[in-house]
């Protein structure tokens, strides 16, 4: 692990001025044992072995990297590569920390594993560590999601799970993750609450990076072998940002341009996006500290982007910390620009992006012109199965794209 994996966050999960743990008292000496439990495992050659065995052998790691030769000449100017978690099992990153959660929820003795989920990949992913482990599995969704993600709706349910529709609020990702912290809050002593991305209170925004440190590890390896060279550019979607951390990770001590994309929805007018770190402002979400999006009276603000997998009104903390310090660029794509990116992958590489994927392949299509030369390796987290009843039936099947 890097020197900077080594020393960030702090003991007391900070990086920079962000993260912590903020709780209510009856949560504290769960996230205590958390805490406790994950700094025994994580150092234990039987726990290492055991998820070694696991990606192999049942998610089918390592994911190759592909060179996306026609998107390349299509774009013209930089070589374009993609990491692809979308080979993963399940299909997208999110399975590689919860089955490492599932481990954890197992050596801690607990029984159900239980999480939000935004476009249900999480959801799913958790579902399935559930099954392997032979645990309960609680899910919650929002109402506007389990709409536009009815086909991960349909698989968590074969896998056993129990979804919870969310229908207060906006009805999206900030709800689902407000009601499973409610919901968990009466079965903590049985239950761990897997949280799905680089956020929440310490240690989760830790523990999701190095559970997804292998996707950075992997790449890095990768593409060296693939070029003789490290990438110019590394690109990643953002919303929680766990994609993103772990293919960062693998990157940080190089001298390697790194980029996270935000989802730019509509138009720059609040609610139309949700780009966190273009908009927001430091604060408190969720038992931690980091950047949001705050409405008028400093309350998480509501989102839109056409990606429900990106639909958060703040971001991991150590993104933030990134972003303060300069080095990750964060920028951003519209829905327009992702749509365009999810039929141009699809029609031109025989690969159909998930929605929050496309951000980081329209952001590397956007930058090929200007970087004649440059090679650019996106993060491809995930596979758009769950999108395409939506796209299509909201947007066509890209005939202009």
């Amino acid at each position: 692990m890097s020197a900077y994996l080594k020393s960030h966050p702090t003991h007391d999960g900070f990086f920079g001025p962000y993260g912590g743990a903020m709780l209510p008292p009856p949560l504290e000496p769960h996230f205590a044992a958390i805490r406790e439990a994950y700094g025994r495992i994580s150092k234990s050659a039987d726990f290492i072995a055991e998820l070694r065995y696991i990606r192999k052998h049942f998610q089918g790691r390592p994911t190759p990297v592909s060179h996306l030769k026609n998107l390349s000449g299509l774009c013209g100017g930089a070589q374009i590569y993609a990491k692809r978690e979308d080979l993963n099992h399940t299909g997208a990153h999110k399975l590689n920390h919860c089955m490492a959660e599932g481990l954890l929820a197992r050596f801690m003795g607990k029984t159900k594993l239980m999480a939000e989920t935004g476009a249900g990949q999480h959801g799913v992913a958790l579902a399935t560590a559930a099954a392997y482990f032979g645990m309960e599995c609680e899910i919650h969704m929002g109402e506007i999601d389990i709409a536009k993600e009815a086909p991960n709706v349909t698989r968590m349910k074969l896998l056993g799970a129990t979804v919870v529709p969310v229908g207060f609020g906006g009805r999206s990702l900030k709800e689902a993750v407000d009601s499973c912290f409610q919901s968990y809050l009466a079965q903590a002593d049985t239950a761990l609450f897997a949280i799905g991305s680089v956020v929440g209170p310490h240690p989760f925004p830790m523990m999701v990076r190095d559970f997804q440190h292998v996707v950075g590890v992997e790449a890095r390896e990768q593409f060296l072998e693939m070029t003789g060279e490290l990438p110019d550019m590394v690109a990643a979607c953002v919303g929680g940002g766990s994609n993103a951390m772990g293919i960062f990770s693998g990157f940080l001590d190089d001298e390697v341009a790194l980029y996270g994309i935000e989802p730019c929805g509509t138009s720059s007018k609040l609610g139309d996006h949700a780009a966190t770190i273009a908009y927001g402002e430091d604060g408190d979400i969720h038992g931690f500290r980091t950047m949001v999006l705050k409405d008028a009276e400093g309350n998480p603000a509501p989102v839109h982007t056409v990606a429900s997998g990106l639909d958060y009104p703040g971001v991991g903390p150590e993104h933030a910390f990134l972003h303060r310090s300069g080095r990750v660029t964060y920028t951003g794509a519209d829905d327009r620009e992702a749509l365009a990116a999810f039929f141009a992958l699809s029609r031109h590489e025989g690969i159909i992006p998930a929605l929050e994927s496309a951000h980081a392949v329209a952001f590397a299509m956007r930058e090929a012109k200007a970087h004649a030369g440059k090679s650019i390796l996106v993060n491809l987290s995930g596979r758009g199965d769950k999108d395409i009843d939506y796209v299509t039936q909201t947007f066509g099947f890209g005939e202009t794209a």
